[in-house]
């Protein structure tokens, strides 16, 4: 079994349901006075990046400016056994004149094929900050073969 922190758990079939899904992710930064924040957002995947599109104004781009440590979850819980996708990582902040094509992606992912492509008409024309995030560590909580590290110590 790979380990937890391995890149390799990207490959997965619970991270590749998870990173296919609509769930947003929980994207954890550290703000400026040094404490924790997390925000829901939509993400895409690009097979080694998560790329997330955000107003050119939003306060964590100064954040994440000042500390690109980041750390991201996607985990699906409607039923049990829940699904947990856990990737700490280096974010970047790439400031755009346009949409950011990957936002774009995940728009209709999480919108559908016409009302995804309807909401970024909507966005067309104003900056937009790229942040990918490239990760660093990867785990994976499935709840049956793979289990918080408290219970299995």
């Amino acid at each position: 079994m790979v380990q937890q922190g391995s890149l390799e758990l990207l490959h997965d079939p619970v991270a590749v349901k998870l990173l296919g899904s609509t769930i947003p992710a929980r994207l954890a930064y550290t703000w400026l006075d040094g404490t924790p924040r997390v925000v829901p957002v939509w993400f895409h995947w690009t097979g080694e990046q998560f790329v997330i599109g955000s107003p050119a104004r939003a306060p964590k781009l100064k954040a994440l400016a000042a500390d690109p440590h980041v750390a991201l979850t996607i985990d699906e819980h409607t039923g049990w056994p829940y699904s947990v996708l856990m990737v700490r990582g280096i974010a970047e902040v790439e400031m755009l004149d346009d949409v950011v094509p990957e936002y774009a992606l995940s728009a209709e992912r999480y919108f559908g094929p016409e009302q995804g492509p309807a909401w970024v008409s909507t966005l067309r024309g104003k900056p937009m900050a790229r942040i990918p995030i490239t990760p660093t560590w990867v785990g994976i909580l499935d709840f049956e073969t793979r289990f918080p590290s408290a219970f299995t110590a």
